[in-house]
């Protein structure tokens, strides 16, 4: 006979851990983002159309920060919501608006509405970006609804300039999409959005013939489709895992650990996007490691490398990598020591096209890693510069 207690007092019985991140996860502010593949697909009227909702339900909502791009059905939607009025800041003789961050947090309103979260806020500003001012916002325990389209995700900007031939420059790291409690994908057809393209929807008469030439064409628009459709999935299947691994329902796996290996050269921020997007998926914290050899040393570094260095770092935090400096006479020597002290279980490496003859001369570091370093999984990123 099966014991009706001993199935009540087993495994079935929240522990104390998740009873602590249940408690944890209702006191905390909640961040909802709609993700399209390309402007003009309804994210912002789908925020607004929410928000009434939620007015008529009784919910403090306001708008920090909404972009109509002079659409007349968007602003039409925006009706009585509360708008908190904008900051006017100069700038090189110009006027500029931004969303009031401070103001925001002193109405402090159960929700927040946040539009056009990959721009990039007047110099001068307290928070560099957008997404910064909703992490702001959050911290102050008010719960934000926010869009962007899926070529902004960082990771994903060498997929997009391909797909594309657009060098996206507003971007948003990854980790903020992990912060994210809710990633909803808002969805048209391709001959829809082109539709509303020639209809005037997205953007003005003269910039029409322009995109649907360009970024706007079938070919981009079902890649970017996908893309943003994939990103969801992932996002889901990444929240339904921690879901199960709280509530006891999975054993907990052993912790991912990612490595990017970078350097002073151009392709590093190819390799951190590589990291960015592995981490993600596994859910993990990451390392960005750049070992300084006597050669580099302040003071004799060449000073253009050492300026790209400094850019490659901040980057690399931008994206929420943990940036660790090592020290060491051999690049190899001090990448295996790291990994094998932290248990790195994947590796991110740049491949610069060298001649076998200078491989032979000067040896490999991924081939030393992948001799000595068994238990990693290592990926080896083409590039373009003498990365190591």
């Amino acid at each position: 006979m099966v014991s009706l207690n001993k199935t009540v007092s087993g495994d079935a019985r929240p522990n104390a851990q998740s009873l602590l991140s249940k408690e944890q996860e209702s006191r905390r502010a909640r961040l909802r983002v709609y993700l399209g593949a390309a402007p003009g697909v309804g994210k912002t009227y789908q925020m607004l159309e929410e928000a009434h909702l939620l007015k008529r339900q009784g919910v403090d909502v306001v708008i920090g920060f909404i972009e109509p791009h002079g659409r007349a059905d968007t602003e039409m939607l925006i009706g009585d919501l509360e708008h908190i009025p904008l900051k006017r800041t100069g700038y090189r003789g110009v006027t500029l608006e931004e969303m009031d961050v401070g103001a925001v947090i002193r109405r402090n309103p159960a929700i927040a509405l946040v539009d056009e979260l990959a721009h990039t806020n007047v110099p001068g500003s307290k928070n560099r970006k957008r997404y910064n001012d909703v992490l702001e916002i959050l911290d102050a325990g008010i719960s934000v609804i926010t869009a962007f389209n899926v070529q902004h995700i960082e990771s994903l900007n060498d997929a997009i300039a391909r797909i594309t031939g657009v060098h996206v420059r507003e971007t948003i790291p990854d980790y903020f999409l992990r912060r994210a409690d809710e990633v909803v994908n808002v969805d048209v057809s391709v001959d829809t959005l082109r539709t509303r393209l020639r209809q005037g929807k997205i953007y003005t008469v003269e910039k029409i013939e322009q995109a649907l030439a360009n970024f706007f064409r079938k070919g981009n628009l079902s890649a970017l489709r996908e893309l943003a459709l994939r990103q969801v999935a992932e996002d889901q299947a990444a929240k339904a895992h921690d879901y199960r691994e709280r509530e006891g329902l999975e054993q907990a796996a052993i912790p991912e650990k990612v490595m990017v290996c970078i350097a002073s050269g151009r392709s590093a921020k190819k390799l951190l996007r590589t990291g960015s997007r592995i981490a993600g998926r596994l859910a993990s914290d990451w390392y960005a490691v750049y070992v300084e050899t006597p050669q580099e040393e302040l003071g004799r570094i060449k000073p253009e490398d050492h300026a790209r260095l400094m850019e490659n770092i901040r980057f690399a935090e931008e994206l929420g990598a943990k940036v660790i400096k090592l020290k060491g006479r051999r690049v190899a020597d001090s990448l295996i020591d790291f990994a094998r002290r932290e248990g790195i279980t994947h590796v991110v490496f740049g491949q610069s096209a060298r001649s076998r003859w200078d491989v032979l001369l000067r040896g490999s570091v991924i081939n030393r890693f992948l001799a000595e370093v068994r238990g990693a999984t290592v990926q080896v990123v083409p590039t373009g510069d003498g990365n190591r």
